[in-house]
């Protein structure tokens, strides 16, 4: 399931990251569950969205990092 907008993300997204790191974890998340719909493309056996999930922090933890407050601030 893709989300289309940030206000589709899961409120554990929305309420913590800033709305740039909210497009990065949407945009990463969006082309993972595509790309992983194909059982050949898995590591293991872990279903698209638990993977486009990982793929979607990561991404975000590219840019981003939680700073001593807790709060996710840019690198």
């Amino acid at each position: 399931m893709p989300y289309q907008t940030r206000n589709d993300l899961p409120a554990s997204v929305r309420h913590v990251l800033p709305e740039h790191a909210q497009d990065i974890f949407k945009d990463a998340f969006n082309h993972a569950i595509e790309e992983y719909q194909d059982p050949s493309k898995r590591r293991d056996n872990s279903d698209p969205e638990t993977i486009a999930f990982r793929v979607a922090w990561a991404a975000v933890e590219k840019v981003y990092h939680k700073g001593a407050d807790g709060k996710w601030q840019r690198k």
